[in-house]
């Protein structure tokens, strides 16, 4: 007898992982390690401002991040830290609540990740439409170029609500630039535009950073300045047990879903484009439980909530990154870059940073998306794009997303019911091919009604209009082959329909059943008030056999044999021959060839 062994997702992923692992590997890991982490500490201290924190914090996220994110993570490629899209939405978080509560939303945010993993829920992102996603990502972008505007123009502004709120008060109290802080940010966006046109293998905004630097500390600018980088990792300013406001945690849920579902969306939306890049397993549950225990560490660090970062990731992958390693290894550099060049990094002006944040906004919008959504015409992608855009921009992310998902439903509703179409025509004896023949004439008390398209609420009015006509025909085939789907007033619309016309004394036939749609019609009754005998997988052989009936029985309209009931009178004798009930379903026949 054979036994299976249960193994934990992520041992097993380790197992897969490192099958294998040699010193080329470790050096393959160690190189990709070492260039990430060049390409991260910018960015980390950029994104740690952008916050509403200080560069340190930033700092210390990416290190835990890259510690303990990347080691229980569901891939070998992820890399985690402070991203963009996140300090959009702390910012605000911060402005309103604090950075203590920015904390505590994070441990909260980081319950609701792990829990969202054990309940297997992260396939479910795919259920955002790329309108939405794109919306939001450009919305995120229009925050963080807002928010670094300050630094940027060397001045000072209230704190605001949203970005729109930050841009009307430019206007309403107009501000004297700072020359200097604009040329700083000038030249790392300079290099960060010109130097991967020379080599795209050198850290553009490291490089636009140091030199920035040192134009600022030689011409002797007194701009503001990142200051004191802590030696440590284990910040001054940090979330303790004692601080955590136990009676007012509800207060802080909804920045907690924000965080939780910028979180996830944004770890799992990397996970995927780095498995299409590397080729590699990307386990979505597991991501999501590593990206929750991290966030549950973080603040305890003094840090800020981390997600993964599809900038840093792909850096890793075209690297050469093989395992998870990469991810240890660029965090210990990022270590060592705090406790040994913290002297050095004080003197990065906030315009610099500022700077590194300008290009990754205009970097980070979906641009191609964008182009394709105006090219093709789309105009129900446009709308809610720039709904999704605005309301980002304006509110917060998770309400955002909900405008964003329930316009794109509203619009995908609207399309379905106008693809709903209702056809209806005689029996067109020439269409009516038997064993090579030709029928020339067909009974004119048939009709025959051709639907195409999903049956639900917002297509029944379609419906029963089509089937106003019905009570001029005494036998009418509803023929449902382009019918996927049918929902619970669809079902009794038709229930209607055939109600009435029985009442009329009429017959009403089905054909071409799918069988998700059949099965509602066992369900609800359906099948069983129009009878086996009345529903067939053919249109053809439905109206073949309805003219078998009128030559024993008559025309039930004319009382008389008809001239197409002649003609029709060998036409089931030339089919091949076939059992009369030929599918059985659930014991019950549905008649006719397919």
């Amino acid at each position: 007898m054979k036994t299976t062994t249960f193994r934990l997702p992520l041992i097993a992923l380790l197992q897969r992982e490192f099958a294998g692992y040699s010193i080329s590997h470790l050096r393959a890991d160690i190189l990709a390690g070492l260039t990430t982490g060049a390409v991260a500490l910018p960015l980390a201290l950029a994104f740690g401002v952008a916050s509403g924190a200080d560069a340190p914090a930033g700092l210390v996220t990416a290190i835990i991040a890259g510690i303990l994110i990347g080691g229980l993570s569901g891939a070998a490629y992820q890399i985690s830290g402070p991203t963009g899209a996140m300090s959009a939405i702390l910012i605000a978080i911060s402005a309103r609540y604090g950075l203590e509560a920015v904390w505590v939303a994070c441990v909260l945010a980081g319950l609701l990740l792990i829990l969202l993993g054990l309940f297997r829920l992260g396939r479910y992102i795919s259920f955002i439409p790329s309108p939405v996603i794109a919306g939001f990502t450009s919305g995120i972008a229009l925050i963080i170029a807002i928010g670094q505007l300050d630094n940027v123009l060397g001045v000072k502004t209230p704190a605001a609500e949203n970005a729109f709120e930050k841009v009307f008060h430019y206007f309403t109290h107009p501000l004297l630039p700072d020359w200097r802080t604009i040329t700083i940010a000038g030249i790392v966006i300079a290099v960060m535009i010109l130097l991967p046109r020379i080599n795209k293998t050198i850290p553009a905004s490291l490089v636009g950073i140091i030199l920035a630097t040192v134009i600022s500390v030689v011409l002797g600018w007194n701009v503001p300045m990142i200051g004191d980088i802590p030696r440590t990792i284990l910040l001054e300013h940090r979330l303790t047990w004692n601080a955590i406001p136990w009676e007012h945690l509800s207060d802080l849920l909804t920045p907690a879903v924000s965080i939780a579902a910028l979180g996830a969306i944004e770890s799992l939306l990397c996970g995927a484009v780095g498995s299409t890049m590397s080729g590699k397993p990307f386990d979505s549950n597991q991501e999501l439980i590593a990206q929750g225990i991290g966030n549950i560490a973080i603040p305890f660090f003094g840090g800020v909530p981390a997600t993964a970062a599809i900038a840093r990731t792909s850096v890793a992958i075209k690297s050469g990154a093989v395992t998870r390693l990469t991810s240890i290894i660029h965090a210990l550099l990022l270590l060592l870059s705090a406790l040994v060049l913290g002297p050095v990094i004080r003197y990065v002006p906030l315009a610099a940073l500022g700077g590194v944040l300008l290009m990754t906004a205009w970097r980070m919008n979906e641009w191609e998306s964008i182009h394709f959504f105006v090219n093709a015409h789309l105009r129900h992608a446009l709308i809610g794009f720039f709904i999704t855009m605005i309301a980002t921009a304006a509110l917060d992310l998770t309400q955002a997303i909900l405008i964003g998902v329930v316009i794109s439903a509203l619009i995908y509703l609207r399309q379905s019911a106008t693809s709903t179409v209702v056809t209806t025509a005689p029996v067109n004896p020439q269409q009516l091919q038997v064993q090579g023949s030709t029928i020339t004439a067909t009974c004119p008390s048939i009709h025959v009604y051709y639907l195409t398209g999903p049956i639900f609420f917002g297509s029944v009015t379609t419906v029963l209009e089509a089937f106003e006509t019905a009570g001029d025909y005494h036998t009418i085939i509803i023929s449902m082959r382009g019918v996927p789907l049918i929902d619970a007033m669809g079902i009794q619309a038709l229930h209607q329909i055939v109600e009435e016309h029985h009442a009329r004394g009429g017959e009403v036939i089905f054909t071409a059943l799918q069988p998700a749609v059949l099965d509602v019609f066992k369900r609800t009754g359906l099948f069983d008030l129009v009878g086996a005998r009345n529903i067939y997988w053919s249109s053809a052989h439905a109206i073949i056999e309805l003219h078998e009936r009128r030559l024993v029985a008559g025309c039930p309209r004319c009382h008389a044999y008809s001239e197409s009931c002649q003609l029709l009178q060998n036409a089931r004798q030339r089919l091949a021959p076939q059992p009369a009930n030929q599918s059985t379903l659930s014991g019950e026949s549905v008649r006719g060839g397919v």
